[in-house]
């Protein structure tokens, strides 16, 4: 598969390959959690032992928050800068946070609510913050792997 990346401040576009196993590492874990985000919000009452004990805004903002860093991660691997990995994945753990309000609705015994989305959206800013400032292992990045191979 061939991915063509943008300009970065007047710099000449670049087309390289990236390998399907790649594309997998990248975007495998992202997708998992959100279809187990999507599973646990189907559910009426989804891991009770832990919903009693915890408040439910920290679990959203935990939760979204390792989301958007797997977003920002995926992101990053596919070859965008850090400033547009930051904002496409911010922009897509707030949406799928919105998507899973939006879900919620429909779902019998479950309430959705706008503090629901907010927990969501800055615990996706958490998760990437937490990327830019944390130093990396070696297993978060492919090319920071390669590196130390």
């Amino acid at each position: 598969m061939v991915y063509t990346q943008a300009p970065a401040l007047g710099g000449r576009a670049t087309i390289r390959q990236i390998r399907p196993l790649h594309r997998a590492w990248l975007w495998l874990p992202p997708l998992a959690l959100m279809a187990v985000i999507f599973q646990l919000s189907s559910q009426t009452d989804p891991l009770p032992a832990i919903t009693e004990r915890v408040w439910d805004k920290a679990l959203h903002f935990g939760v979204y928050a390792a989301l958007g860093l797997l977003f920002f991660r995926a992101f990053l691997g596919e070859g965008a800068g850090w400033v547009t990995a930051a904002a496409l994945a911010f922009s897509a753990t707030s949406a799928y946070g919105a998507s899973d309000e939006w879900h919620q609705l429909f779902t019998p015994g479950r309430q959705s609510g706008l503090d629901d989305w907010m927990a969501d959206t800055l615990g996706g800013a958490m998760g990437i913050a937490m990327f830019v400032l944390v130093p990396r292992t070696r297993f978060m990045t492919r090319k920071s792997w390669r590196r130390r191979s």
